[in-house]
């Protein structure tokens, strides 16, 4: 597989996506790659993203953790049907269920670090665990069940 990120290769008519659409100049433009058995999202969030003084916003560590899902479920796909990500019909996901955890307080000003753990692969629906770190401390899980966008959300 190619090493640039799944996010690359969404079509440009699903590629809007407040946290990993690559033509979202507003958005958060995630990447999301395979790093062993593992999916892997790396993200600095900006001093806006506050909190309270010093800690992220709760709100973006559930978008990261969603996004990070998708991207997640796509690469699973890709992988279990022995696929290259720019073959067509391409595999586009969305969230049909998201549960976050927060651990500890998220600090700011630090690169996060989002892995990610298929869970189950079925049909249409993946489920992944997703983990949030900063500076190698576990501070957020989530649990992400996506599934193949609908037909009709593409254009």
């Amino acid at each position: 597989m190619k090493l640039k990120a799944i996010q690359d290769y969404y079509p440009d008519d699903v590629a809007h996506c407040y946290g990993c659409g690559k033509l979202n100049e507003y958005g958060h433009q995630i990447k999301t790659f395979w790093e062993g058995d593992e999916t892997v999202t790396r993200f600095t969030p900006k001093e806006y993203h506050t909190a309270i003084p010093g800690y992220v916003y709760g709100g973006l560590i559930a978008s990261l953790i969603d996004c990070h899902g998708t991207g997640t479920a796509a690469l699973a796909a890709y992988r279990a049907e022995g696929r290259e990500f720019d073959t067509m019909s391409p595999f586009r996901f969305v969230t049909a269920s998201l549960h976050v955890d927060y651990l500890k307080p998220t600090p700011l000003g630090v690169e996060l670090e989002l892995r990610g753990t298929v869970l189950e692969l079925k049909g249409k629906k993946v489920i992944s665990e997703i983990t949030v770190l900063a500076k190698r401390e576990v501070t957020a899980r989530g649990k992400v069940v996506a599934v193949q966008m609908p037909e009709n959300m593409i254009k």
